[in-house]
């Protein structure tokens, strides 16, 4: 059953979730304007950018904008049980290396439960593959708000930001990897082809870690 075929289960949940909208993530995007513009003065402009990046699936409940971040509160109503059962079946199709096939339920699964974190994580990831570098990175932004986290994610980013020839968002990506995990290779050869030295990892206790350089 997809969620494009009509054929939805009934039943329908409706959930709300805290999301963070990192700043970084935005420079140039129109949800970015939102950081520029101040929530005294503006407060009505900044609700109304927030709200046209959300979409129409997630209702805006609360927002809160700090330095560099906005957080905020969104309601949504889906198929959370649903939605999860499509994202794993949809990462069981690419790992056996159904790519289309698992394009569209990652997409379907997202249609069922538009707060889908692993979903939107594994479209972004599909479409890195593909070099579908803008679409793809959109897709990673939303999941990393919806609590997605971890190396890959970033090193994803990290990536689509290089294909897209936002060399400043790549490093800062690369550069957060390396905090996790300092003697990751493919972000310390990425910061060397961007033009930068990665620091050097200090000496590190207990299990040594793979992929050192």
């Amino acid at each position: 059953m997809s969620a494009s075929d009509g054929q939805k289960p009934p039943g329908r949940m409706r959930a709300r979730r805290s999301l963070v909208i990192r700043g970084n993530d935005h420079v140039g995007d129109p949800v970015g304007v939102a950081f520029l513009e101040s929530p005294e003065t503006n407060g009505d402009a900044v609700l109304e950018r927030i709200r046209e990046y959300l979409g129409d699936k997630l209702k805006l409940v609360k927002a809160e904008v700090s330095y560099g971040e906005i957080t905020v509160e969104v309601e949504s109503r889906g198929w959370t049980e649903e939605g999860a059962r499509m994202a794993a079946a949809a990462r069981d199709l690419y790992q056996k290396g159904a790519r289309r096939a698992a394009l569209s339920m990652y997409r379907d699964a997202l249609e069922l439960d538009p707060l889908n974190a692993d979903a939107a994580l594994g479209l972004g990831f599909a479409l890195a593959e593909q070099e579908k570098f803008a679409q793809a990175l959109a897709a990673l932004k939303r999941a990393r708000e919806f609590g997605a986290d971890g190396v890959d994610l970033l090193i994803a980013m990290g990536r689509c930001a290089m294909g897209l020839e936002r060399g400043a968002n790549a490093v800062a990506y690369y550069q957060e990897a390396l905090k996790i995990e300092p003697r990751n290779f493919v972000a310390r050869r990425a910061l060397r082809a961007l033009g930068r030295k990665p620091a050097t990892p200090g000496k590190q206790s207990g299990a040594v870690r793979s992929g050192r350089d």
